[in-house]
């Protein structure tokens, strides 16, 4: 389904529906996940009494505002671009630390906070020496994002509605999504979507294909494992060859080895960009969509879109936390010099 003609221009170049998450963070030996029982590098959704217990056995800790869509966001508003989110906190000291964060990096929040149980959602991460981050993630307040929050002609003011599918999972904000989508292709915009991993495939896959089928999604981001969980193809190339008929745009990471993306028919691949040192991943698919996406509604190529995401991704893996730290703009400035 094509979106209808845009008859009135863009407030904001991007609006986004995710998480609203505050990332606690803190650096761990190797021991120290064996001890816990963690699943080293992974993502785990963790209950209440977990979280707690997690949180007492970890170290000295950093408070950064997260949550994947947050982070592209951030990202984007830190290169240039006007953004807004949508998210749901409780009427918490961590929603009041997540509220002043993205308002504070002129994105525009205005979703009213809810009662203050359950808590505003938190993940907390174990940062081992190789970079390597282990996440344990309490969604609480973050899953009751309701339909009625959404305000139609706010996403209707925005050039792309950008969609986080680890939000897909819980039914309400599911259902906000789904308005969301109608909302934003009535008005003649873009939507973006990212799978966000792969245990959401392996529950929601058949909406993420149904979506792809009828049209609703113009640009799909996906590392090269949750394109083989959504396609069934273990090669990655097959996996290109099935999916990127069926999507206008098709962007695929591939961690170390960079990234591919597709868009009617055009191929391109861009390397990795160097790193002194990985420090930590968390946000690297996050800001690379952010530096694609800011070149996407900038106008520029595949290649430069690509590339723009490379250098966010780079920056944001070279230190702790996945909202980026150095000036975008000025590194994206240099490195396209």
């Amino acid at each position: 389904m094509s979106p209808a003609p845009i008859d009135a221009p863009a407030r904001f170049d991007v609006i986004a529906i995710g998480n609203a998450i505050v990332d606690v963070m803190a650096p761990a030996a190797e021991d120290d996940i064996a001890r816990l029982g963690l699943a080293k590098g992974g993502m785990t959704l963790v209950d209440t009494a977990r979280a707690h217990a997690l949180y007492e056995a970890m170290g000295p800790a950093r408070e950064i505002s997260g949550g994947s869509a947050a982070n592209t966001l951030a990202g984007l508003a830190a290169l240039g671009a006007s953004c807004a989110f949508i998210g749901q906190v409780a009427d918490d000291q961590l929603g009041e630390v997540f509220a002043h964060d993205i308002r504070a990096g002129g994105i525009s929040f205005d979703t009213p906070a809810r009662g203050d149980d359950p808590a505003t959602a938190r993940c907390l991460i174990f940062v081992t020496p190789d970079g390597q981050r282990t996440m344990n993630t309490y969604l609480g307040a973050s899953q009751f994002l309701p339909a009625s929050a959404l305000d139609e002609s706010t996403i209707a003011a925005a050039s792309v509605l950008y969609l986080e599918g680890y939000l897909w999972d819980p039914e309400e904000p599911r259902k906000a999504m789904r308005r969301a989508i109608a909302a934003a292709r009535a008005a003649g915009r873009q939507v973006a979507f990212t799978l966000s991993d792969g245990f959401v495939i392996a529950r929601h896959g058949d909406d993420f294909r149904a979506l792809i089928a009828a049209g609703e999604i113009d640009i799909l981001f996906a590392n090269e494992h949750e394109l083989a969980a959504l396609t069934g193809e273990e090669d990655f190339h097959a996996g290109i060859a099935q999916l990127a008929p069926k999507v206008p745009v098709l962007v695929v990471t591939r961690s170390e080895n960079g990234a591919h993306a597709v868009a009617h028919g055009e191929h391109v691949s861009v390397p990795a960009e160097p790193v002194a040192r990985v420090v930590d991943t968390t946000g690297a698919g996050d800001l690379f969509a952010a530096g694609f996406l800011f070149g996407h509604v900038r106008g520029k190529s595949l290649a430069a879109c690509l590339k723009l995401g490379a250098i966010c991704a780079a920056e944001v893996i070279s230190h702790y936390g996945a909202r980026p730290e150095a000036d975008l703009a000025a590194l994206v400035a240099e490195r396209l010099s």
